[in-house]
């Protein structure tokens, strides 16, 4: 007698997945998934491992000119961390059965977005600790929370670049700490960058939930547990103590602490501005990717002797 192995419906296997999700347990590439859940996590993976990608340009245009071996060392291990990062980013997203050219080429052909952040120009050495400051305080509000994720290589992911992340905040903050106490030209260059970065890294967290497409389905699916102006707030409470410490003033006339909310009120965010940089015409759209570009047909050499490298030692293996 021969014994059948029961046929599972999809809806059983939805049910299945609805149930480990509401469980808080995770999702593994070879557990079934919905094709939505599936394209979801791609993009989403896709999208912050270009921005770790990407976010080496503006940083990497300062190492030679850092102002000391010691900031050029600093520099040199972050660039090489967000370079790590975009490698763990990119691993987790071919679990889901994405392919990493396919991926990059969507990005150098603007198929695929980056965080708008990296869109901006460093004009000074003071911004390479703006951006450790405030840009990587604002990922690690947005991404902490990540480590929780319903997808498991994604969230196990994160949680080395999370600790990573967070060496670079406190090198931004003791970097912009030393030039406060420096000369009065170190102090108005902290100032300049403070002003022209506080906006964009509020920005970062993506629109207000009103008007975010993604948000609530990633957030019943448990990829995300908090949305964009709960973290967006988070941050700005955060940080608000921080520039005190720093001595710098944040440029919004409307920041003050709410006793009530328990929270600091802020000014309202130019959404014009966030959707003109996503949509390609921000200072340095053109020149992020091209660059990323070039560098990409630059290293085909390097892949073709990688692989074929690769051919020769697994036929040597066999043999």
């Amino acid at each position: 007698m021969t014994l059948t192995q029961p046929e599972v419906s999809e809806v059983d296997l939805e049910g299945h997945f609805e149930r480990t999700v509401a469980k808080d347990q995770r999702i593994e590439p070879r557990d079934w998934m919905p094709e939505g859940y599936r394209a979801t996590m791609i993009r989403q993976i896709a999208q912050h491992a270009h921005s770790e990608i990407i976010g080496m340009q503006p940083e990497g245009n300062w190492i030679t000119r850092a102002p000391s071996l010691r900031r050029k060392a600093i520099l040199l291990a972050k660039v090489q961390d967000e370079a790590g990062h975009g490698l763990y980013l990119y691993s987790a997203a071919e679990t889901l059965g994405a392919d990493r050219p396919d991926l990059t080429e969507r990005l150098i052909s603007g198929r695929q977005k980056y965080s708008s952040i990296f869109n901006y120009p460093t004009l000074s050495f003071a911004d390479v600790g703006v951006i450790g400051w405030l840009v990587d305080g604002a990922a690690i509000c947005n991404q902490v929370p990540l480590c929780r994720s319903s997808y498991g290589p994604y969230a196990r992911a994160m949680i080395r670049i999370c600790k990573e992340e967070s060496f670079h905040q406190r090198q931004g903050f003791e970097l912009l700490m030393t030039m406060m106490k420096g000369t009065t030209a170190q102090r108005e260059m902290v100032r300049d960058a403070v002003n022209r970065f506080w906006w964009p890294s509020l920005m970062m967290f993506g629109p207000p939930d009103a008007d975010s497409p993604n948000t609530a389905r990633s957030m019943a699916w448990r990829i995300k547990r908090h949305t964009n102006d709960e973290l967006r707030q988070r941050f700005v409470d955060m940080t608000v103590p921080q520039a005190e410490a720093l001595g710098v003033t944040l440029p919004d006339p409307d920041l003050k602490w709410n006793a009530a909310r328990g929270h600091y009120d802020f000014g309202a965010i130019d959404w014009t501005e966030l959707k003109r940089v996503i949509s390609g015409e921000g200072p340095c759209n053109a020149q992020r990717v091209a660059h990323r570009r070039r560098a990409h047909e630059d290293g085909a050499w390097v892949r073709e002797a990688a692989a074929a490298y690769a051919a020769k030692h697994e036929g040597a293996v066999r043999d």
